[in-house]
């Protein structure tokens, strides 16, 4: 037998692993490494959160993916080349890590690496249905898992679209095995560039479980910090969006898209909800001398908005709690507008279920790289929108 599969089989065999989650998200804020040790699978799946550091990215890096990033024009080449560099930068990171936290990479068991996403492309936005959902990440799981020499999983998605699904959100399997309870519904916000939720109704008739996006969260936001305030990557606190004053017909002409009204599940990304799509509402309403904090404060609302409308499609029930984690949990404007709007709800940061919400999603893909060796789909519901019974991810040896 292939001494990696031994290996494999060995570490798929253990009563828990240590595994090392990485997410990388739409804003490029920087690469989230989550050192989790996680004892069993499926429904009895236990997180135990050792380290946890996010590794700001610097600008070289921000520039080099921004050059291919949710475009549909490219350099063939600049992608070819992205897609073993930023492994390699990660890769580096990690080592880093070990190195700080103590840890020989012996220690490891598994790599699980969300990737760079740099175009999501679902059939509701590109409208060729003969093509199916598509979506790619890149940061090659041959590259990670050579210059650290651990096995690592990668490219989860996939699979996801492969079994029917549009590749996103993937934030209800881990949901579904950390957080769903018996009294209550639950929903788990996550905003993160694009701000999307999982529903788990209570009890254990999960047929009505799905997790869906429901817009932008930060992607708008940080873009105009980005072109207006060159000096700046966010809003930190929402300092400038607080200084503005959130113009109304702005707000109602950004909110006209029909992504709005498609039903749940379904997913989007910053291909949709950019710049453009500012500068068309900014034409559409003849509004071309507004002050940039204005803009900006009408982004957080719009944001704020679009969550607002979808949580409240799904809480006629006064015992739902609402976990919190992303980004976006840090932007005092969202957050007050959400809880101004939703007061039937319980809101709570998802530090109250001993997940760390700045790790969530990282914590999320250890996750599922765990349901890949070890996991059994029988553990999970049939028949769930958005939902395919599969373990996912594509597996990479260091030799």
């Amino acid at each position: 037998m292939n001494r990696n599969i031994q290996q494999l089989s060995t570490i798929a065999a253990k009563p828990g692993r240590n595994i090392i989650g990485l997410m990388s998200g739409t804003s490029l804020d920087g690469l989230d490494i989550a050192f989790c040790n996680i004892t069993g699978a499926g429904l009895q799946t236990q997180v135990n959160l050792l380290h946890f550091e996010t590794i700001p990215y610097e600008d070289d890096f921000k520039n080099e993916v921004r050059t291919i990033f949710s475009k549909e024009n490219i350099r063939l080449q600049q992608l070819c080349l992205l897609n073993g560099w930023i492994a390699t930068q990660h890769a580096s990171m990690i080592n880093e890590c070990l190195q700080k936290w103590g840890i020989q990479k012996e220690e490891i068991d598994l790599i699980a690496s969300h990737g760079q996403t740099i175009y999501h492309a679902p059939v509701s936005l590109h409208g060729m249905p003969k093509y199916g959902n598509g979506t790619l990440q890149i940061g090659d799981g041959d590259h990670l898992a050579v210059q650290t020499g651990i096995i690592t999983i990668s490219d989860f998605r996939q699979k996801h679209i492969a079994a029917g699904g549009e590749g996103a959100p993937l934030a209800v399997y881990g949901d579904y095995i950390l957080f769903k309870e018996k009294e209550k519904d639950v929903i788990l916000l996550n905003i993160g560039g694009i701000a999307n939720f999982t529903f788990l109704p209570a009890g254990n008739d999960l047929s009505e479980m799905f997790s869906t996006d429901v817009g932008p969260g930060n992607t708008m936001m940080d873009a105009w910090i980005r072109k207006r305030y060159p000096e700046k990557y966010f809003d930190q606190d929402a300092a400038i969006a607080l200084r503005g004053r959130v113009n109304e017909v702005l707000l109602e002409a950004l909110l006209q898209h029909p992504f709005f009204t498609l039903p749940f599940p379904r997913t989007t990304g910053p291909e949709l909800f950019n710049l453009s799509y500012l500068e068309t509402a900014i034409a559409a309403t003849e509004l071309n001398h507004i002050a940039p904090e204005d803009v900006l404060a009408t982004l957080n609302r719009f944001s704020a908005v679009s969550i607002v409308d979808a949580l409240k499609k799904i809480t006629a029930k006064n015992n739902t709690i609402l976990y919190v984690s992303g980004g976006g949990a840090h932007n005092p404007m969202l957050m007050h507008y959400i809880g101004e709007h939703i007061n039937s709800l319980i809101i709570e940061s998802t530090s109250k279920k001993n997940i760390d919400p700045d790790a969530k999603e990282a914590i999320l893909f250890a996750l599922l790289a765990n349901e890949a060796v070890s996991g059994n789909v029988q553990d999970y519901p049939k028949n769930t929108k958005g939902f395919p019974s599969i373990t996912m991810g594509k597996i990479s040896f260091p030799t």
